[in-house]
């Protein structure tokens, strides 16, 4: 399909420069099927749902994975992206034409790394140095990796250490959070309990390739950045438990989703999995393991916005987010949140 197909124009002061407070009082657009669209609030979500669902969250937590620094005289940049092994990351590097193989970058808190291998999508590999471990190093010099929409209009501060973390965060890894979850409070989850909706997580650390835009003029030429993602045995077999119970297997945002149809078998059963998956879910996929799926509003021509389509519909998903921006819904990481139904 061409990528065009799944743009839209977005007006600048609906994309959320800081989340809703309480993290629950977020708008959320309904869409189920063909009915008509309601308007209620991530509060409103134990209503939406049934007894025996389960709501599958990401557990992956983000690290503080900004780096700024210098090579020589240079300044740089560096996200991380991937972990290689325990003392090399996959990194974008700004100013990366500045940056050799063998070089040593100096970032804060006397924190320094050689750039090795150039991958394919211009990249770098950095070998941390030292004897400590990266995730400290990283506390000592690194900032949130807030996405480019957010952190190109602020400065990234103290309050989104805790503002881009879930709370069900728990496995370190992510450079970009899981942000359909951010939305959940304890008094959210408390009333889903209530209600006999059940939760599971999983994981999957989500990489700075999230925010690249697709360059391509068609769907088919575009290639993903691999991610890593685990589901154990024991999740897998409680969620085909659900399941085969007559609950919904709804996916808390999209990195939830795609880990999920990464494990699925042919016949919809969830296998255990740890790997790297790069699946691209376009319109025309058959999805697996997902009954529907709770997630935020996307950027136009995204990869995410191509998965809801394939999802609802690509004529369905343009009228819902035609109607998220003419009703004034905030958009994007720290922005409001739908949940879809097909």
């Amino acid at each position: 399909m061409r990528v065009s197909d799944f743009d839209f124009d977005l007006p600048p002061e609906l994309i959320a420069l800081r989340p809703a407070r309480p993290r629950d009082s977020a708008r959320m657009l309904v869409v189920e099927g063909d009915a008509p669209f309601t308007d209620r609030t991530v509060r409103d979500l134990p209503d939406l749902l049934r007894e025996g669902d389960v709501l599958v969250f990401n557990d992956t937590r983000v690290i503080p994975a900004q780096l700024e620094g210098r090579r020589g005289e240079a300044k740089i940049g560096a996200t991380l992206h991937k972990r290689i092994d325990l003392r090399r990351w996959q990194a974008f590097i700004r100013n990366a034409k500045r940056v050799r193989e063998g070089d040593q970058l100096v970032f804060g808190g006397g924190v320094t790394a050689i750039a090795e291998a150039r991958h394919a999508d211009g990249s770098l590999t950095l070998a941390f140095e030292g004897e400590e471990p990266v995730e400290i190093l990283l506390e000592r010099a690194g900032t949130m990796p807030l996405p480019p929409y957010i952190a190109g209009k602020r400065a990234t501060d103290a309050q989104d250490r805790a503002d881009y973390q879930t709370m069900f965060a728990a496995e370190d890894g992510a450079v970009a959070a899981p942000t359909a979850a951010l939305h959940f409070t304890d008094d959210l989850v408390a009333a889903l309990d209530a209600k006999g909706v059940r939760r599971e997580t999983i994981t999957l650390h989500v990489g700075a390739g999230t925010f690249l835009p697709v360059k391509a003029e068609n769907t088919d030429d575009h290639v993903m950045h691999s991610e890593w993602g685990r589901i154990d045995a024991a999740t897998a077999d409680r969620l085909n438990a659900g399941r085969a119970a007559g609950g919904r297997i709804i996916a808390v945002g999209t990195t939830s989703l795609r880990t999920l149809e990464s494990a699925a078998a042919t016949d919809g059963t969830i296998q255990p999995f740890v790997a790297d998956t790069d699946i691209f879910i376009t319109p025309g996929y058959r999805f697996r393991a997902v009954d529907g799926l709770m997630t935020n509003f996307h950027l136009p021509k995204s990869t995410l916005v191509m998965l809801v389509s394939a999802l609802m519909g690509r004529e369905r998903i343009m009228d819902v987010y035609a109607h998220a921006i003419a009703e004034g819904y905030r958009f994007y990481s720290y922005g409001d949140s739908s949940l879809l139904i097909p």
